[in-house]
Order: structure tokens, then C-alpha cells, then sequence
């Protein structure tokens, strides 16, 4: 898939654990964890807001375009 989900490395610089973002971003951690691993096949805007807001980041920073 040529889209990367860098949720993972966003979440290390901010030294935030999954069950932390989870509830700031009122998400379950089995749905953050598809997204983390890069399983997910989407993500809606208003959950990605949610993640670039708790993590205070910029979307770019968590994906990433790939050939």
C-alpha cells in the first residue's frame, strides 16, 4: 500500500501510549490499533483531526505517500 501510517512514530516523540491516545481521542484501542499497524483501509477527517489535535501534529506527519 503506498500510503504509510506513521501513528506509531508520532506517538513515540510525543511519549503518549496507545491507551493515552485512546481516550483523548475517544477512539477504542482496537480500532487505533489497525490504524497503527497500517491496516486500515480508511480513516475519516473528523478522527484524524482528533489524533493531529492530541498529538499536536500535523496530518503529514502521520501519513505518508509512497510509490
Amino acid at each position: 500500500m503506498p500510503i504509510i501510517v506513521n501513528l506509531d512514530v508520532m506517538m513515540a516523540r510525543r511519549k503518549m501510549s496507545l491507551n493515552e491516545l485512546s481516550e483523548k481521542v475517544d477512539l477504542t484501542l482496537s480500532n487505533l490499533s489497525i490504524l497503527k499497524t497500517g491496516k486500515a483501509k480508511a480513516i475519516r477527517f473528523s478522527t484524524l483531526e482528533a489524533i493531529c489535535k492530541a498529538l499536536e501534529c500535523q496530518p503529514a506527519d502521520i501519513l505518508e505517500y509512497q510509490e
